[in-house]
């Protein structure tokens, strides 16, 4: 899980890289269609079909939506945000699926975990700080692709357990493309990229390979109380991408808010302590 933050996090830096000279549809849709192809030929070579008939069911369409708009609505806060800003919105995801987990599939939550919700929401208006000089309405688009994400996670809940990390990885960078396929109307021109956007993209597209295969083995084979709490480096990872490479300086309120949505988080994901009576939380 550690190893799947710390390449999100690189693969965020070397596409924010890329936007800065190339169309953020044009991003999209060739880090898409590098990622698409890479995970195709590792499918290939063992002797999985990359396409199945599995993608178009109803849950999978589902996942697919929530998937482009995550995908899109991130990579214009990272574009055109601070890095460590929008990975540090993005850390509520867990919050909003736990709330959508009591919402819409009717599983129980607790009073300590709606809490933990609340409290953690709080910490993002920290980070935005609606009303203040601090706040920028461009913030939102990390807020969009958050609640993008969390559905894209509660759709695959249900997603079918037949499809490899591999296949899940065909659809999850098919939906890179038609985002880009999206976005690239509402952009200027595509162009020839540089050398150092050229190299971007690839190393983008190789980050992106790894961390989205490290992130489906960390889940499938893994207790997911024990490793999803570490999903919460790739703000650590963001930060030191952000200030090293792009010199971004955090101010105290997006470090505070970071901090209260990381706690909550940890809070909401820390399993119930058991008495007597093990069907009881105390």
């Amino acid at each position: 899980m550690i190893l799947a933050m710390g390449c999100f996090a690189l693969e965020d830096a070397f596409l924010k890289q890329a936007a800065a000279s190339l169309p953020i549809g044009q991003v999209l849709l060739s880090f898409g269609i590098l990622g698409f192809l890479t995970f195709s030929a590792l499918a290939m070579r063992v002797g999985e079909r990359p396409l199945s008939r599995t993608m178009l069911s109803p849950v999978m369409l589902w996942r697919s939506a929530f998937e482009v708009t995550g995908r899109l609505f991130f990579m214009l806060a990272i574009a055109l945000t601070p890095l460590s800003t929008a990975s540090a919105i993005l850390q509520a995801a867990p919050l909003v699926v736990i709330a959508g987990a009591g919402a819409f599939f009717g599983e129980k939550v607790s009073l300590r975990r709606w809490l933990s919700v609340f409290v953690g929401f709080a910490g993002v208006v920290m980070i935005l700080r609606p009303g203040t000089d601090g706040f920028s309405l461009l913030s939102l688009l990390a807020v969009i692709a958050t609640l993008g994400f969390a559905g894209r996670d509660l759709a695959t809940r249900a997603a079918p357990q037949s499809m490899s990390h591999r296949q899940l990885g065909v659809a999850g960078f098919l939906m890179l493309i038609i985002s880009g396929m999206i976005a690239l109307p509402f952009g200027s021109w595509p162009e020839w990229p540089s050398a150092k956007a050229t190299t971007c993209l690839f190393a983008a597209a190789t980050a992106g390979v790894v961390a989205y295969t490290a992130l489906t083995i960390a889940m499938r084979t893994g207790e997911i109380a024990a490793v999803t709490p570490f999903r919460y480096t790739r703000l650590v990872f963001a930060m030191i991408a952000g200030i090293l490479l792009f010199q971004e300086q955090p101010d105290l309120w997006t470090i505070l808010g970071s901090g209260i949505v990381i706690v909550s988080g940890l809070f909401a994901l820390m399993p119930p302590r058991r008495g007597p009576n093990p069907g009881r939380e105390r």
